[in-house]
């Protein structure tokens, strides 16, 4: 493992153990915790929230992806499926894009109208004041890749057999829209930037400098406890008292490697 490697897993695990005692504060003080990734496609947020979130207990970091509404959900308010998600005391919820896709991938690609996206404008402020009001700390978090990147990303996905489920039909159209989703970028900072829930930009041109930078704010921007010391001495183990481990050759699997 090269030096540079070396670096960074040594300081992702030490971020990571900062996110343990982030998580048992949440667990204890009974906060409420929302944090928004956004960003252009192949920024890296998948990756920042897996390390963000691979060390923690799933039942207090919930990560939400919400896949394209029903019929139903198309009748009901913009805001209202979003909602539902929101944490209760002792959770942290990570949406990995949120009701931010009417100012970025609907309105670009023409999934809402000129007066639906007006609305949002007006109305998410509004609610993230009422959030925060309510006692959640709310975090937004937009990752940011240049054209070169963008692109060597996606052609990766296009070639790596590993990668190619990344890549959906919507990444491929999106493709061609670089100025018209920096102008919904620009118009939804303007707009929805606010002193109560302002956005925090990552330049997402290096994975791990991303991943590193996103956790250590996070970390900054939240006002937990450091875990306490603790001594744990393991206990004796029984006696066998007679029990013989039994053959499970049969059930065992192949060693192939």
């Amino acid at each position: 493992m090269s030096k540079k490697k070396q670096d960074y897993e040594a300081e992702l695990e030490r971020l990571q153990g900062e996110v343990v005692a982030l998580q048992e504060w949440v667990k204890r003080s009974g906060a409420r915790v929302v944090i928004i990734f956004e960003g252009r496609d192949t920024a890296g947020k998948g990756g920042v929230i897996k390390r963000l979130t691979e060390r923690v207990s799933n039942r207090t970091f919930r990560v939400v992806a919400l896949p394209a509404p029903t019929e139903r959900e198309l009748s009901q308010m913009y805001i209202q499926r979003y909602v539902p998600h929101l944490p209760a005391a002792g959770e942290v919820v990570i949406f990995d894009r949120s009701w931010y896709n009417r100012a970025g991938v609907e309105r670009v690609m023409g999934f809402c109208t000129p007066a639906q996206l007006e609305q949002f404008f007006n109305v998410a402020p509004e609610m993230e004041h009422m959030m925060v009001e309510s006692g959640i700390i709310l975090l937004k978090y937009w990752i940011e890749v240049s054209e070169t990147e963008q692109t060597k990303r996606l052609t990766s996905r296009i070639h790596d057999p590993r990668k190619v489920w990344k890549l959906s039909g919507m990444d491929v159209k999106s493709y061609a829209h670089w100025y018209d989703y920096g102008r919904a970028r620009d118009e939804m900072f303007a707009r929805t930037s606010t002193p109560w829930a302002p956005w925090r930009v990552v330049d997402g041109n290096s994975k791990k400098k991303a991943r590193l930078n996103t956790i250590a704010d996070i970390l900054d921007q939240i006002p937990y406890e450091p875990l306490p010391e603790r001594e744990v001495t393991l206990p004796p183990r029984q006696e066998p008292d007679g029990y013989v481990e039994p053959d499970h050759s049969a059930l065992t699997i192949p060693k192939r490697y």
